[in-house]
Order: structure tokens, then sequence, then C-alpha cells
């Protein structure tokens, strides 16, 4: 490695946390250390106490543009499956389900008769894809993935991005209260920029869309005014069937992130 030009240099650090998710990359479970990363030496090996190379250096997390004490590496295992993807087809593919989820707080999972919050909230089921062809519904919990607990939303994308293309995974599902296992095939994942879970186009002001039961509207800059809001926002319009009603969300709410603000209410 060579920061900065300087060949062969060695920097030395600890693993802060495994199975990071960063804003860009939802597929890839980044290990995170404080290992010193600088121009030049990212893509370097990450050695564990025995020599063993347990990760590729990717990137670092910096406002300054030079280390800050946060860095991401590639865990070996993905990056030696994307090399053998581009050895055998000479391209990369990644698995997809089909569906935007959310965490499952603590409040949605006392809604939801939950002892503790765990799992992937299914907030919208993507037209044509694996999941809406095997049933999965809004408002079900994945729980479990081929064998596999999912213990929050963020630790699902790489378990579906590494899972064989054309071949059934059972997701275990919490649906009305009781555990269902559903098997889905998985498909390849498509544009990844619209098919990337939580970056789906926003609606324009004027558009309503139907999200967990709930027809919404984004707010218009006059309301936002009105309500102390800098930016987004959205008003309930209709509370349908579904997780939404359960937790207790009425019309006339206004929703900024995630947090219902008094609109209307009682």
């Amino acid at each position: 490695m060579s920061p900065f030009g300087f060949d062969h240099s060695v920097t030395a650090g600890i693993v802060s946390a495994k199975g990071r998710s960063l804003p860009e990359e939802n597929y890839v479970p980044f290990i995170q250390t404080d290992v010193a990363i600088n121009p030049g030496n990212s893509g370097g090996p990450l050695f564990n106490l025995n020599g063993e190379v347990v990760g590729v250096n990717s990137q670092i997390y910096s406002r300054s543009g030079g280390f800050m004490g946060l860095s991401f590496s590639i865990p070996i295992e993905v990056a030696m499956n994307v090399a053998d993807q581009l050895r055998s087809k000479g391209k990369v593919s990644r698995g997809w389900l089909g569906v935007l989820i959310q965490d499952v707080t603590r409040e949605l999972a006392e809604s939801f008769d939950m002892d503790k919050p765990m799992g992937a909230l299914v907030a919208r089921v993507m037209p044509d894809s694996p999941a809406e062809k095997a049933g999965m519904q809004v408002g079900d919990i994945i729980i479990g993935f081929n064998g596999k607990p999912v213990e929050k939303s963020s630790k699902l994308p790489p378990m579906v991005g590494s899972a064989s293309i054309d071949r059934p995974a059972e997701v275990v599902v919490l649906r009305a209260g009781r555990e269902e296992t559903i098997s889905v095939n998985i498909g390849e994942l498509p544009d990844e920029q619209l098919a990337m879970l939580g970056k789906e186009p926003q609606p324009e002001p004027d558009e309503k869309e139907t999200i967990m039961g709930l027809v919404v509207s984004n707010l218009t800059q006059k309301q936002r005014d009105e309500l102390g809001i800098a930016e987004g926002g959205v008003i309930v319009e209709e509370v349908q069937e579904g997780p939404a009603r359960t937790a207790g969300i009425r019309a006339g709410e206004v929703i900024h992130d995630w947090k219902p603000l008094c609109h209307g209410c009682r």
C-alpha cells in the first residue's frame, strides 16, 4: 500500500463493527475499522492478527478528504464472490427480492404484539417482482432468510444480494401475528439505482401514493412553512386496513421523519 506515494506502508487498528450498510451501498456488509486509509492505500488487504486477509480496504468517511477515524473494508468472502463471477461470466449479478423495507421500531413492534423490535417491515412490494409473485404483502415482517435470522432491516439486502439467482429462497415472515414461510424464486437485480431499497423516486407534491395502508400526499411549501418543516413531510389523507391503522395513525396527521406531528389531532 502506498498512501500519498509512500510505498510499503502498514497501519494498524481495531474492528469497530461488522455488517455496516452505507448510504450508497446496501448490498455490501462492510467491516468498519479505525485503520488509517488515505489516498493510495485503498484497495489494499485488511489482515487479522493471524496474518489472514479478511477484507479489502475500500473507502473512508471524511469531511476533509483525509482520514478521520472511520474506514470501511469489503469482507473477503464478498470480494472473492465478485472475482469468481467476473471469471465465470464477465459480470457481477446480485439477487433481487423486490420489496421496500424499513426498520421495526419499538412502537411498531408493540403494535404487532412482538416481544422486541426485529426484522424488516415490508412497506411496499414492487410490481412484477419475485416478492409479488410469491405472495408477499405490505405489512409482512421478514424475520428470516434462507435459515438466517434478520435482526434488522439493514441485514436483509446483503443476504438477498448474495443469494443464488433463479433459485428458491425460504423467507420467514410474521403476518397477522403468525409465522409463515414463503418460497421466493430470487430474481436478478435490475437497474440498481431504481431497485436499491429505499431509493425509489419521490412523488411530486400533487401526487398521491399508498404506503402501508396510508394514502398520503406531499406537503406543499405553504404547508411546510405553516408547520415549521424545512423539507419533506407528507399529509395522511386516508387510512386503510393495514399496519398503519393498527399503529393508530389517523387521517389529517402530518408525518415527518416517520414521526406524526399534531395537525387536527385529538
